[in-house]
């Protein structure tokens, strides 16, 4: 990742941690080993969604998803599981295009461009991460992921993308996502990411967290709260869950706009990414609808005419 420019209207470990958490986007977890002979492509998630029956059945979500995450030692990874409300043959094949992949990160609040490009080392996905408000590209973080498709068949999908370094002293950015098919027409995805951190990694963090977003949480509950209502994660677990669930949306999103016009996908894909967020307000809401319609057309306008 690098800095376009060096503008800043907040402080600036905490408004780059903001940014960071933002950029960190998707990531791969632990699938089937491409070393192991045995491993028949799929395997694992399969196995992974039978054992998943009851928590896709009974979750606080309202919706087939079981989200998990941990914390490391100079490390952070986020984990969803859901069921998805679309044929593998539409969703594997706009999973595993790049060019679709940047119109479902366009979806998040802080991503406020991507291009793909191709170069000798492979397909290149470039997404500027800015704040949550329409701002120039200039003011914005420039990431830049290699894209990969690491398995395709009929009945199995594995996408990764990955960064070797970030800012504020974070590294290792692996992005991931796999598939397969599911009964009833539907498909059944792992969605993961993973990044590492520093010891200035962990203080921008640490400002962060102590700061403007001291008082948000994720979705795991630890515990109640005295009046009896659930308490949730904190902290950078709490962090990777709003974005982890934030990126899922936006792939049902988009899943679910395939048909009409181009514009009328645009519209449909914003309009429910917002109405998806918003079933979760304590951990997701942000900004108002009006805003982040607004904020979304103006960037699929700049994105139209290509990022600079």
């Amino acid at each position: 990742m690098r800095r376009a420019s060096s503008g800043r209207e907040v402080p600036a470990l905490v408004f780059a941690f903001a940014l960071l958490c933002a950029a960190a986007g998707l990531v791969w977890a632990e699938t089937v080993r491409a070393d192991d002979p045995a491993a028949a492509p799929g395997a694992a998630l399969h196995a992974r969604y039978l054992a998943l029956q009851e928590q896709l059945r009974d979750n606080q979500f309202r919706r087939p998803l079981y989200l998990q995450s941990s914390e490391g030692q100079g490390e952070v990874t986020g984990e969803i599981y859901a069921l998805i409300n679309s044929p593998f043959e539409s969703a594997g094949s706009a999973l595993g295009m790049p060019g679709d992949w940047c119109e479902i990160l366009l979806l998040h609040l802080n991503t406020k461009a991507c291009r793909v490009t191709s170069a000798n080392q492979g397909i290149v996905l470039s997404l500027w991460i800015g704040k949550n408000k329409q701002q120039p590209l200039a003011d914005a973080f420039r990431v830049d992921f290699a894209y990969r498709v690491d398995a395709r068949s009929e009945k199995y999908l594995q996408v990764g993308l990955s960064a070797a370094a970030g800012p504020m002293g974070t590294r290792d950015y692996r992005i991931g996502l796999e598939a397969i098919p599911a009964e009833n027409g539907k498909t059944f995805i792992h969605l993961g990411y993973s990044y590492g951190y520093g010891s200035f990694g962990r203080l921008a963090m640490q400002t962060y967290l102590a700061t403007i977003g001291r008082n948000k949480v994720g979705f795991t509950v630890v515990g109640a709260q005295p009046d009896g209502q659930s308490r949730h994660i904190g902290g950078l677990r709490g962090v990777v869950e709003r974005n982890t669930m934030r990126y899922y949306v936006a792939i049902e999103a988009f899943l679910g706009a395939q048909s009409g016009s181009p514009q009328a996908r645009f519209e449909k894909r914003i309009r429910d990414w917002y109405a998806a967020i918003e079933l979760y307000p304590r951990q997701l809401h942000e900004v108002e609808q009006g805003e982040y319609l607004e904020m979304k057309r103006m960037e699929n306008l700049r994105q139209q005419a290509g990022p600079a």
